[in-house]
């Protein structure tokens, strides 16, 4: 998603991700991908270890962004985060929503023998994977699909779809659908 919105016609003025962390036996200080791919086209990184306590809004005071997009970040917003930006922030999340909302979507879906899933693009609140619904796509499983082959597929989608939903947001012809 990050290389789709750096590579449009769409301003990234900051990305945030987890702080670094030690990885392997030896330990290294390890960045997140986002970071790594981040620092590719040169665009400001943030990685605050909280974004409570007003900490998460000092830094988006700096920056302004118009709309915040969320990509399995692995940290519920605070309610300050959430309602900053003009346009809110959205969820790239991998599913079908309602169906399979939290933190393992792909998983259950392969569990579940499911014949297809795809992208919801949605209006984060104060809930877990519960704001209303602006777009979504389809993805087709196969047969032989594993957690990492559909997680590309996913991947790929919700990219494009990401930069189809921003063009709607700024156009103002996105349609808000709530979760049944």
């Amino acid at each position: 998603c990050l290389r789709a919105l750096a590579e449009s016609e769409h301003e990234v003025v900051g990305v945030f991700c987890q702080p670094d962390k030690p990885v392997g036996r030896k330990q290294e200080l390890t960045p997140p991908d986002v970071k790594v791919e981040a620092l590719k086209y040169n665009l400001p990184v943030f990685q605050p270890t909280s974004l409570r306590n007003g900490k998460g809004v000092e830094i988006l005071s700096k920056i302004n962004p118009d709309l915040i997009i969320v990509v399995a970040y692995g940290k519920i917003l605070p309610d300050d985060v959430l309602s900053f930006p003009k346009y809110g922030c959205i969820n790239i999340h991998a599913s079908l929503l309602p169906m399979y909302r939290g933190a393992a979507p792909i998983q259950a879906v392969i569990i579940h023998k499911e014949k297809e899933t795809g992208v919801t693009i949605m209006q984060m609140d104060e809930g877990l994977d519960t704001g209303d619904m602006i777009q979504k796509t389809v993805i087709v499983l196969d047969k032989n699909e594993t957690g990492e082959s559909l997680h590309d597929k996913l991947a790929e989608a919700g990219a494009k779809l990401c930069v189809e939903t921003l063009k709607a947001v700024e156009a103002g012809t996105a349609t808000f659908e709530k979760q049944g």
